[in-house]
């Protein structure tokens, strides 16, 4: 029990002192999104419903298309 112990708070430092994770892309990626939201929306005079297609090109490339269009 003693080792399991010590293994946990191996483990729990080798965490603590592992490089962390960029989140930057990911960050800016959603803030482009309300912001295509935030227009789609002026631009069509109120609320709008998005469609999306997503396709992963051949050069790793992950694109999603957005089409936006006004509630009813």
């Amino acid at each position: 029990m003693a080792e399991d112990k010590q293994d946990t708070i191996a483990l729990l430092k080798a965490l603590a002192h592992s490089p962390k994770r960029d989140n930057s892309a990911y960050h800016q990626a959603i803030a482009e999104a309300r912001r295509a939201f935030e227009d789609a929306e002026i631009a069509l005079g109120g609320p709008v419903r998005v469609r999306t297609k997503t396709k992963m090109k051949r050069n790793g490339e992950y694109v999603v298309k957005w089409t936006f269009k006004r509630l009813t």
